[in-house]
């Protein structure tokens, strides 16, 4: 669905018919139901992927804090994160992922209007949508933590992963030292 705006009416009806048919939301990744304590990666984009969240280098700050706090305060367990000026990912375990992703469209709603404020944009949609992605076993895991802690190298922000100021990288680095973050 990454690609809806690129594909011609026909592609998108052929998708929509299959998502129908198949109960799945018609506009975002379907919803996994899974019971218990589980790994997630949680991912949020800006609307349209604009720089909204990187605006300034205090409101980055402000985005990584409020996002931690969160998902620490719904009691999740966090493994790492990376905020970037249009979208942000946070690696998790918990066992209650609808409720914090609603917990997460509060902070959504917080930010945006605080946001909108700031810049003189009331009314502007700051953030498309929050998905979570199950982790299916402990490879993943590791190659999502590594997805995590790289993303800022990926989309050309940093040269190094661990230069990246927000996201768990350094406190990964300190917490694991060098070589067992090298053998990760």
């Amino acid at each position: 669905m990454y690609y809806y705006r690129q594909m011609t009416p026909e592609q998108r009806e052929l998708i929509l018919e299959d998502r129908r048919r198949k109960r799945q939301p018609w506009h975002s990744p379907p919803h996994r139901e899974v019971t218990g304590n589980c790994f997630y990666l949680v991912t949020a984009a800006c609307y349209e992927h604009r720089h909204i969240i990187g605006q300034t280098d205090e409101r980055m700050t402000e985005c990584e804090e409020e996002l931690v706090k969160t998902c620490a305060d719904f009691g999740a367990d966090i493994h790492a994160w990376c905020i970037l000026p249009n979208h942000y990912h946070i690696l998790l375990r918990t066992k209650q992922i609808k409720e914090l992703l609603k917990q997460l469209g509060l902070f959504h709603g917080r930010s945006s209007f605080r946001w909108n404020g700031e810049d003189g944009q009331r009314g502007r949609k700051c953030w498309f949508n929050a998905f979570e992605r199950y982790i299916r076993s402990e490879r993943h895991f590791w190659a999502s933590l590594n997805y995590v802690h790289n993303n800022a190298v990926h989309h050309g922000y940093v040269d190094k992963w661990q230069d990246w100021p927000w996201s768990s990288a350094e406190d990964f680095l300190t917490e694991h030292g060098r070589e067992e973050t090298l053998r990760i």
